[in-house]
């Protein structure tokens, strides 16, 4: 087992279909160790092959199949149990958030850590979370709280990978375009100013100074690519164009 990463292990899945989409959640986040325990339909399956779709089927060619949850975690030193399910078992409660900054931390230092997932009909069982050290909880509706095998695998891996790819929440660049300088725009503004002066917005006089500064304000909270910009200079002049007299 790896130790750059958590072990993945999926407790008694019963479909293959279902384990191919979680070995596609998985890559999707760098996630390639996967561990089944008794699989309901026996292993290799080929829907699941089919599922997992190309790049994804390294993760199954890799998985280690188990009799059960003891010998599928025998190797780990920290195992967290994923249930949305309240159980009369005392353990420390973790976010998928909070569950993967402590992950990070414990394979920092060295250590195995595993991820356990329930089958999809009832979840993990009792005797499953009671050798678990701690469980995680998606704080979901509650009055519909059940997550299918691949959303559970995706959500956590996501957190395993989020603070590592460190993309800003909002991309400033706007999908790669070429935003506008503040020069840019303020030349737009000017433009607008004057042709909206030409055409006697600015009226009455006396509140024409705050007009234009409420106009400046919403040029700058645009978002303005240079694309735009020009765009919309040329708006201006054929608009103007077409109603000289």
């Amino acid at each position: 087992m790896s130790h750059d990463q958590p072990v993945f292990i999926l407790v008694r899945p019963q479909m293959g279909e279902n384990i191919g989409a979680a070995a596609r959640a998985m890559l999707n986040f760098g996630l390639d160790r996967m561990r089944l325990v008794a699989p309901r339909d026996g292993w290799p399956n080929p829907r699941a092959v089919a599922m997992a779709s190309g790049a994804a089927g390294r993760v199954l060619d890799r998985a280690g199949v188990f009799a059960d949850v003891p010998a599928a975690i025998g190797d780990c030193d920290f195992v967290f149990a994923t249930t949305a399910r309240s159980r009369e078992l005392t353990k420390p409660i973790y976010t998928p958030e909070s569950a993967m900054d402590h992950a990070r931390a414990l394979i920092g230092q060295g250590a195995r850590v595993g991820v356990l997932f329930g089958p999809e009909r009832t979840g993990l069982e009792n005797d499953d979370v009671s050798r678990a050290n701690a469980i995680i909880t998606v704080p979901v509706n509650p009055e519909f709280p059940s997550l299918n095998l691949a959303q559970a695998v995706l959500l956590t891996g996501y957190e395993w990978i989020r603070p590592q790819a460190a993309q800003p929440a909002i991309d400033p660049g706007l999908a790669g375009a070429d935003i506008a300088s503040r020069l840019e725009v303020e030349k737009l503004g000017d433009h607008f100013e004057q042709r909206l002066e030409a055409a006697g917005f600015f009226f009455p006089p006396a509140k024409a100074p705050n007009m234009k500064l409420n106009l400046r304000n919403m040029w700058s909270r645009m978002p303005f690519t240079r694309a735009d910009v020009q765009t919309l200079h040329g708006m201006l002049r054929q608009i103007t164009r077409n109603h000289r007299p």
